[in-house]
């Protein structure tokens, strides 16, 4: 999806849109490689999960997206800190005993997306982020 003029202004200028959109682009992305979606924003006591996809294989794959309107501050990469990990795979236990899915191989993800100035998301991809905690 490219953005242009207002509809990008408004996006950059409200942070849950931009989350939204985000999400969406990191979705598609996956998609285009074949996975599935298996279920979006897993919520639960212990923590939450952006996107949670299925690969033809079996594996599943808990992603965290990360939407920056820029980087000028800080990498987006520094967000995911040491508790956020740690919320992640407890959430990621409990929907694997959810739907009983202890034999299937895990995955943990984090994908940035940043939108460039035309307005196309910018996709950092990083496959096995991290060990489960």
């Amino acid at each position: 999806m490219i953005l242009f003029g207002k509809k990008q202004k408004k996006l950059l200028s409200d942070a849950h849109l931009l989350g939204q959109w985000g999400q969406k682009q990191c979705e598609k992305f996956y998609k285009v490689k074949g996975f599935k979606t298996l279920t979006r924003n897993f919520a639960c006591r212990t923590g939450e999960i952006d996107l949670i996809m299925g690969k033809s294989d079996g594996t599943i794959v808990f992603v965290e997206v990360k939407t920056r309107k820029s980087e000028k501050f800080a990498q987006a990469e520094s967000a995911i800190s040491y508790s956020k990990k740690l919320r992640m795979t407890k959430a990621a236990r409990l929907f694997v005993n959810k739907y009983k899915l202890e034999n299937n191989p895990l995955r943990f993800d984090v994908v940035i997306v940043i939108p460039n100035e035309k307005g196309k998301a910018e996709i950092r991809h990083y496959e096995n982020a991290f060990v489960p905690l």
